[in-house]
């Protein structure tokens, strides 16, 4: 269990605010076009530097999930990558997408960042969230229908990168260090 000798940063209180902390994170904000006939919104393009560099950050495939409403993809573990970074979209319902940092080095270890995504924001609050390796991640459905995420993760899907670490092996808290886990963030927003 890793353990924050650090002060640490409080988390984002207000799980209706997008407020991004995690060193090497990155949210693209992403224009949405509307008209009569629908929307389009562009969500990875290789002249977007901050989300995409060929030697570094390149595009592999895209998939997307659906997770009916109300139910966490992980009711009890993190998501982790050696070497693989995942950039998330969601194109309908709403999610909290939860982010980790419990790298020994990085400048924000010992960061939670709750950061709400998906069509109840408004068409300005947008962003496709690039998560760096090492960051462990998860989310939860927060509307009531299914939510769809994209994912578009800079290398080929390989099961020997993805692990699956308990919540109490990782040790990630809340401010008041009570261990993360989605039924304390489902009492934060019936509250």
């Amino acid at each position: 269990m890793h353990q924050c000798s650090e002060p640490r940063i409080p988390i984002n209180h207000n799980l209706n605010e997008f407020r991004l902390r995690i060193h090497d994170a990155t949210a693209r904000k992403l224009r949405v076009n509307r008209d009569e006939s629908g929307s389009l919104v562009e969500i990875l393009r290789t002249d977007w530097p901050d989300i995409y560099n060929s030697d570094s950050r390149e595009f592999a495939q895209t998939y997307f999930s659906t997770t009916p409403g109300g139910l966490s993809r992980d009711e009890t573990e993190w998501h982790v990558h050696k070497h693989q970074e995942d950039r998330f979209v969601v194109a309908a319902g709403d999610i909290l997408l939860a982010l980790w940092d419990g790298r020994p080095d990085s400048p924000s270890t010992g960061t939670l960042d709750l950061l709400p995504m998906g069509e109840s924001q408004p068409d300005d609050a947008q962003f496709s969230v690039l998560i760096p390796k090492q960051v462990h991640h998860g989310f939860m459905v927060t509307s009531d229908r299914e939510a769809i995420l994209l994912n578009s993760p800079t290398r080929l899907y390989d099961p020997n990168d993805e692990g699956r670490d308990p919540f109490a092996d990782v040790g990630a808290t809340f401010d008041d260090h009570t261990l993360f886990n989605w039924e304390e963030v489902r009492k934060a927003l019936r509250s």
